[in-house]
């Protein structure tokens, strides 16, 4: 399975069972993960781990 296809199977869900307030979280929790990987070992890291 892709990437694509969990994305599409995910929105099929959200559409067909309404669960549009799951969205919100998924973003959230996306660009959390997205800060981590991304300041990962960078010169960024200390400031982040303020944030927290």
């Amino acid at each position: 399975m892709s990437k694509w296809n969990i994305l599409k199977e995910f929105w099929d869900f959200l559409k067909v069972r309404k669960k549009w307030w799951l969205t919100p979280i998924v973003l959230v929790l996306l660009l959390l993960a997205s800060l981590i990987v991304f300041t990962q070992g960078s010169a960024l890291s200390p400031f982040v781990y303020t944030l927290f």
